[in-house]
């Protein structure tokens, strides 16, 4: 559970609700193949599930009131990368602001592959 306070009061989000959230909206960029597991805890688990989680590769930190996102993804070879990468932070910040009213710090992105 992610809580952020505000003007109003204190705000509750559910972590899973918000990883969701940034893997769709990075996904539907231009240019991104998929989103890649990252660290012992997304690899163990992908041994145990048939198929990758949908959430794998977003990490989520919180710093006071501001998330800070790492997002872990593959990239169409051909494509302009940092252009991809900055189109995902923008998207990805605007999108958590809007749909869940939270504030972010900074989405990190990191291009972990590419495929044809």
């Amino acid at each position: 559970m992610i809580k952020v306070n505000n003007h109003i009061g204190t705000i509750g989000v559910s972590s899973k609700y918000l990883r969701s959230l940034i893997a769709q909206t990075a996904q539907s960029c231009f240019g991104v193949s998929g989103m890649n597991s990252y660290g012992a805890v997304q690899s163990v688990g992908n041994l145990f599930r048939r198929r990758s989680g949908e959430n794998d590769g977003v990490i989520i930190h919180q710093n006071d009131n501001k998330l800070v996102i790492d997002l872990h993804i593959t990239v169409t070879y051909g494509v302009n990368v940092g252009a991809i990468s900055e189109s995902i932070a923008h998207k990805v910040s605007y999108v958590l602001t809007d749909r869940a009213g939270i504030e972010v710090e900074s989405v990190n992105v990191f291009v972990d592959a590419l495929v044809d």
